[in-house]
């Protein structure tokens, strides 16, 4: 529950002083596509990404293995499923950072509907896979 709270809380304030710093919302598929095709402040994004992984190999360095994440899915599902949220930011015009951290505190209708969207198009995927494959993980 803390680790939530702490995880949250750091999310939140990583996109209120990049929007303070640039004026730009911190959506990571906007800031990716940003890095891909060439937008201005390319450096600036290209540091926002590198601190995403930085910070995630520190969080990974300091854990106990016992922590770490584990799925019983196979890896083909997990690719799979990756193309499938990589289309579902284009389709949505933007991902969950972008509308649920950012849009969502913008009081932005279109975030509000896409962050429902998602978060409904996720249980039910949970519940379709989760009748597919036996997992056998325990929480």
């Amino acid at each position: 529950m803390a680790s939530g709270l702490l995880g949250g809380a750091l999310i939140g304030l990583a996109a209120t002083v990049y929007w303070l710093s640039t004026g730009r919302s911190a959506g990571i598929s906007g800031i990716l596509a940003g890095v891909l095709n060439g937008a201005q402040a390319r450096g600036e994004r290209v540091a926002f990404l590198g601190g995403l992984v930085l910070a995630g190999l520190a969080a990974a360095i300091v854990a106990s293995p016992a922590s770490a994440p584990t799925t019983a899915y196979p890896v083909p599902v997990l690719v799979v499923a990756g193309l499938l949220v990589g289309f579902g930011t284009r389709l949505g015009g933007g991902c969950t950072s972008g509308h649920g951290v950012c849009g969502i505190s913008r009081f932005s209708r279109a975030s509000l509907v896409a962050t429902a969207t998602f978060i409904a198009a996720g249980a039910a995927t949970v519940a379709v896979a989760s009748r597919i494959w036996t997992l056998g993980v325990t929480p």
